[in-house]
């Protein structure tokens, strides 16, 4: 999460996705000879396979909030559609993976209003949409489209939740990471995929969802020694090595 008087760079959520490409608003890395991209909307994308992947949408957090007397805008799971749908339009996949915890909860689907469920059942339709289950959504909602699934293989990478000890060509959520750097006169913090060359981890796409520094040995403790970050921050992607990472404050 944010600490106090840290700058956060991208300011999520965001209205909609970047419109228009440019050699900075993504990244390209290769896994297992897969050949990706890392984009600042937060997706992480397989042109070669017409697949778009992304992680932790945790549609309706802020109703579930709500429920238990904490009051959050209720327009979350609108952003979030509204990102998403962007870079679908964008990008044109055949496919679109949903890595997990995409619902905050399991009654997220009574929860979630008529014009949104009328939306998400659109994009559902458009292509091959997987919703991979997670530990806050082990059964999705049923209605809204899409089929789940505990992972998809596709050649030589496996999309799942959680990441594993040892995995290789694995591509996961679940842990929201998040990158902090300490430069001349200021201190930036956010979003980040997460890769040490045989797995990645991408950063949570939902609009109220945060992130945990990579340097927590939650992650660090998944990946090898010199892994590097994909930074999202205004529309772009910065690469950085794990080398010049600091951690949160107070951590």
């Amino acid at each position: 999460m944010t600490k106090a008087g840290e700058r956060t760079m991208s300011g999520f959520p965001q209205a909609d996705a970047q419109p228009c490409p440019t050699d900075d608003s993504r990244a390209a890395l290769t896994l297992c000879g897969a050949d990706l991209l890392a984009d600042a909307s937060g997706a992480l994308l397989w042109p070669g396979e017409g697949v778009l992947a992304v992680a932790d949408l945790h549609l309706e957090k802020g109703s579930s909030f709500a429920a238990r007397g904490r009051m959050l805008p209720p327009y979350d799971t609108r952003a979030t559609l509204d990102r998403l749908a962007a870079v679908i339009e964008r990008e044109r996949p055949s496919r679109v993976l949903c890595l997990g915890d995409s619902f905050h909860d399991r009654r997220a689907g009574g929860r979630i209003t008529a014009e949104d469920s009328a939306r998400l059942r659109a994009l559902t339709a458009a292509v091959d949409w997987v919703w991979i289950t997670g530990n806050h959504d082990p059964d999705p909602p049923e209605g809204l489209g899409g089929r789940a699934a505990a992972e998809v293989r596709l050649g030589p990478l496996v999309f799942r939740h959680e990441a594993q000890p040892g995995a290789v060509g694995e591509l996961s959520g679940h842990l929201h990471p998040a990158a902090a750097l300490a430069l001349t006169g200021r201190r930036l913090r956010d979003r980040c995929f997460v890769t040490d060359g045989a797995k990645l981890i991408l950063p949570a796409f939902g609009a109220f969802t945060g992130g945990l520094n990579v340097l927590n040995p939650a992650i660090a403790g998944l990946l090898g020694p010199n892994f590097q970050v994909l930074l999202t921050a205004r529309g772009r992607v910065h690469r950085f090595p794990r080398d010049r990472l600091s951690p949160d404050r107070g951590g």
